[in-house]
């Protein structure tokens, strides 16, 4: 009973606190528990990290020969030192901006790559979608794509004349601000909702996720 009614009770005691903190603006008790949710969060994410770290360790160091899982593995974990290690030596001044040197000559790149690969798998997802229920929706999705790989295209290529360019731009900003934000707003306020829904039912005991 005390193992199932304790958590209940710290979570009910204390999103009661915050809700009440928030709506008779209280800063001083909202702020106090906003820092210890950071403070435990940040605890929680430091033990995930070094597990991770020890999880592919393990993994690399136990399998022979090696196959692929074990080379991934070695690279997470490579990664990781090497994040750590450069880290380390911009907070004790060895070295200047070298994460965010190494970020932006690794990270940024393969972000781009990824993204630039973004509309061609769109694209494929349309025609196996196609090929598999042909409905108003997926041609629509299909359509989208295409029209959205073509316009970047259009619009990086310098050899598009300036009139056909300026069309393009103002299209898309036209989408942008119409459909895209319709469609941003309409998540979030779903996400809300969820958020909304959730916090209640825990507070009044239906959900509890700390018992999972």
């Amino acid at each position: 009973m005390l193992k199932r009614g304790l958590p209940l009770l710290i979570a009910v005691v204390f999103g009661g606190l915050t809700l009440l903190s928030l709506l008779f603006k209280l800063p001083e008790i909202s702020n106090l528990i906003l820092g210890w949710v950071t403070f435990l969060a940040g605890i929680a994410l430091f033990l995930g990290v070094i597990n991770l770290l020890l999880v592919h360790l393990y993994r690399f160091f136990r399998h022979r020969p090696f196959t692929s899982k074990n080379v991934y593995s070695g690279v997470l974990a490579l990664s990781w030192l090497t994040v750590f290690g450069l880290g380390m030596t911009d907070r004790f001044n060895v070295t200047h901006n070298a994460m965010d040197q190494a970020f932006q000559w690794v990270q940024v790149p393969l972000e781009a790559a990824l993204a630039s690969l973004l509309a061609f798998f769109l694209v494929l997802s349309g025609i196996r979608l196609l090929q598999r229920r042909r409905t108003i929706w997926t041609l629509i999705f299909f359509i989208t794509a295409v029209l959205v790989l073509f316009a970047n295209a259009l619009l990086i290529n310098p050899y598009t004349p300036g009139n056909i360019n300026q069309l393009i731009a103002q299209a898309r900003s036209l989408v942008q601000g119409l459909v895209v934000t319709a469609g941003i707003r309409g998540v979030l306020i779903g996400v809300a909702l969820g958020i909304i829904t959730l916090t209640i039912r825990i507070l009044i005991g239906v959900e509890r996720p700390y018992n999972k």
